[in-house]
């Protein structure tokens, strides 16, 4: 006999709750019996389902009973209120990472048995043939990740750890300790598949500090990303750096080409500063992606398409869709309590044709709690110009040697289908402090057998 009620998985449960309006006194009961039934109830009705269950071992035996408790939960919901979500039950991060785990079967249980819709069926086929000659599994392979957690102004969206770059007293002393932790790290590293520096806003540096973190860095002849989101922070000191130290792609991104919604939320710059930043950047032959988001504040579909053109005609490498996710940190997150769904669904369909017909392809995507309508994020590429660094992150394929406050490093270990994580202190002062026992625990974690 096996039980389960909602504090059993609570929190995988409140996914599917969370994208429908609420219920009363829900709750789940499941009995094995010949088969594992299931029993929902809420707001005086009850559902009962019946599924196959035969786990070769405990781990299965537990994600089978979490799949089918949150699939019995969204039916119940579809039923009561009448309608699906694009997604069906899938709520994990990783949908093409699932897809991938199931095999040749992958469709059929997508669609039969998480009742996932034929559009984003669709977008995850197409991913996964965009990903041949890229995706692969090698124990050795490893990505180096370095996160720079300074922003020139925290936009209204963010919920990441990052800190106003002029208010911020220590930033000398934390590169110097990030280099530390790099040059302890980079020896662990069999075969480097490629380096990103996040953040926050790397090029928010001073141009003294940012040469110096590149120089400590001095990695070349793999696929190497910067973030410069900000186009207030891209001069052309910068770009002459990155392509000294051999820098191959950036990120531009303008989020928006609405001056108003740029504004609100509180990016000090225009979507004319936008282009001819890019334009600036792209002279140095640096590949480029451009984001942009879906659901923003006050914008409408028509803004939205607006922004979508606007990329497209600039022609850069990447275009990466996301979807407005309020998370718990953000300013938005506490004046917004929900989006307009069927705007937004709008929104992400029509940049996924509008994109198809401009030459760009769907070639990594990512899931996130609370994003408007259930929905997801896209990276698009022109044929060629695929991130190797987004698929290793997002397919979780590769070692991930993440170095810096907040950054979290990844251990794969293909033989029993794990990955250990290892995560840094969150602040920039506990990091200063901690940072050689940090690198003594990555040497600890990826020196194991």
């Amino acid at each position: 006999m096996i039980e389960t009620n909602l504090t059993a998985f609570a929190s995988d449960l409140m996914e599917v709750l969370n994208e429908f309006p609420t219920v009363e006194s829900p709750s789940l009961y499941g009995a094995l019996e010949e088969k594992l039934n299931i029993k929902v109830a809420f707001s005086g009705k009850e559902w009962e389902y019946s599924y196959d269950f035969n786990p070769t071992s405990s781990l299965l035996e537990k994600r089978l009973l979490k799949r089918f408790s949150k699939l019995s939960l969204y039916k119940s919901l579809t039923d009561f209120f009448g309608y699906s979500l694009p997604w069906g039950a899938l709520t994990g991060i990783r949908p093409t990472k699932l897809a991938y785990q199931q095999g040749e079967e992958w469709e059929k249980f997508f669609k039969e048995t998480m009742l996932v819709s034929g559009g984003k069926i669709s977008i995850v086929k197409k991913i996964l043939d965009k990903q041949k000659g890229i995706y692969r599994k090698n124990k050795d392979d490893g990505d180096l990740f370095v996160s720079v957690p300074f922003c020139p102004t925290r936009c209204a969206y963010c919920s990441f750890l990052s800190n106003e770059i002029g208010k911020e007293k220590r930033v000398n002393e934390y590169i110097d300790a990030l280099i530390e932790e790099i040059n302890g790290v980079k020896p662990l590293i069999k075969n480097l598949r490629s380096v990103y520096i996040g953040g926050g806003t790397p090029v928010s540096l001073s141009d003294e500090d940012f040469e110096k973190l590149l120089k400590g860095i001095n990695l070349k002849g793999v696929e190497y990303t910067v973030e410069a989101g900000r186009p207030d922070c891209i001069t052309e000191n910068k770009l002459r750096i990155m392509k000294d130290y051999a820098v191959t792609r950036l990120c531009v991104n303008p989020q928006t080409f609405c001056d108003r919604t740029l504004e609100i939320i509180g990016r000090k710059h225009t979507s004319a500063a936008v282009i001819e930043k890019f334009n600036l950047a792209k002279s140095y032959g640096f590949l480029i992606n451009m984001d942009l988001i879906a659901g923003l504040p006050e914008e409408t579909f028509d803004d939205f398409k607006n922004s979508i053109e606007r990329a497209i005609s600039l022609n850069p490498d990447n275009i990466t869709v996301h979807t407005l996710c309020l998370k718990k940190g953000s300013k938005l997150k506490e004046s917004t309590s929900r989006l307009a769904e069927g705007e937004v669904s709008k929104m992400v369909d029509y940049a996924h044709a509008a994109l198809d017909s401009a030459g760009y392809e769907p070639y990594y995507l990512y899931r996130q709690k609370y994003m408007a309508g259930n929905l997801e994020n896209v990276g698009y590429a022109k044929k060629g110009a695929e991130c190797v660094y987004n698929i290793d992150i997002m397919e979780e394929t590769t070692n991930i040697f993440a170095c810096g406050a907040n950054a979290v490093s990844k251990k794969v270990d293909f033989d029993n289908g794990k990955i250990v994580r290892l995560g840094a202190p969150k602040d920039v002062a506990t990091y200063l402090s901690k940072v050689k026992q940090i690198i003594e625990d990555k040497i600890s974690l990826f020196s194991e057998k």
